[in-house]
């Protein structure tokens, strides 16, 4: 374990011994059996309180590298009594994140995302969130991957309408599947920040229920973070379409994602002019 993991395990030890020091029996609904050496809770009852066994949360006060939920770190805090600026920290000691309900989903973006986007002319370029959804774009975009002026939220999840656009099949056509399977691992390797979230909890089971490739393949676990690479679409107006994909996260707000398909011929460029003067 390296040293500032180390760190912040120990920071987190001192924290719940502290925590658990403030909160006599009384206070935490138990009964007071005498004397104490020491004051508020034992970790004994903390651990009753949280559904855990004593040796667990002995070795988490312990700074121990253990594996810690987010559902027991609830639990832990709701024995601890923390108040939200506490649960946060508590979370962010643990597991190095917000809890779910605190994480930031933005579904805005400045005016110079913004302008910076529509400059990008022929190339494609969108804003997602934290849950893959699109929450910005320019003119390119919305002319190759559909109106998004025009879409629910839902169907403006990448994830959802990889799944359940008949369109997004036919400009993809034969690089669909490979295309879903990225998508796919992207969206599980971020659903790995909000487990047990409602929203994640909804999409899952909505997506599992329509679409017989998601059933499938979500349960192989695949988890991957990045771009996607070389793009290639079929547009029924433009026809043959390349993109060179590059992604990165926009530093006036970090859980945004801003991704753009830089046409990689000549003859891409073009065509993606005459679909912008029409």
């Amino acid at each position: 374990m390296d040293q500032s993991n180390h760190t912040r395990l120990d920071e987190l030890a001192h924290f719940l011994k502290t925590r658990r020091a403030r909160i006599s029996p009384e206070q935490a609904g138990l009964p007071n059996r005498g004397r104490r050496r020491t004051p508020g809770l034992r970790r004994s009852e903390v651990a009753q309180l949280s559904g855990v066994s004593v040796d667990w949360y002995t070795w988490l006060e312990q700074a121990r590298n253990i594996q810690v939920s987010a559902q027991v770190l609830e639990n832990i805090a709701r024995a601890l009594q923390l108040d939200p600026n506490e649960r946060k920290h508590l979370f962010l000691l643990a597991l190095q994140q917000l809890p779910a309900d605190l994480a930031p989903i933005e579904d805005t973006v400045s005016p110079p995302l913004q302008r910076f986007l529509d400059l990008q002319g022929t190339s494609p370029a969108y804003v997602t969130d934290a849950r893959l959804n699109v929450v910005a774009w320019n003119r390119s975009a919305s002319l190759i991957y559909g109106n998004y002026e025009l879409m629910s939220t839902r169907e403006r999840n990448t994830v959802w309408r990889t799944f359940t656009s008949p369109y997004v099949r036919q400009v993809l056509q034969e690089n669909w599947e490979s295309h879903a399977r990225h998508r796919l691992a992207h969206f599980r390797a971020s659903y790995g920040k909000f487990i047990g979230d409602p929203w994640w909890m909804e999409i899952i089971e909505d997506l599992t229920r329509v679409s017989p490739e998601f059933r499938a393949w979500w349960p192989k676990h695949d988890v991957l973070n990045g771009p996607e690479g070389k793009k290639i679409n079929h547009h029924p107006k433009a026809g043959l379409l390349v993109f060179d994909q590059i992604s990165f996260l926009a530093t006036d707000a970090a859980h945004l994602t801003v991704t753009i398909n830089i046409p990689s011929n000549e003859d891409t460029i073009s065509k993606l002019e005459k679909l912008l003067s029409d």
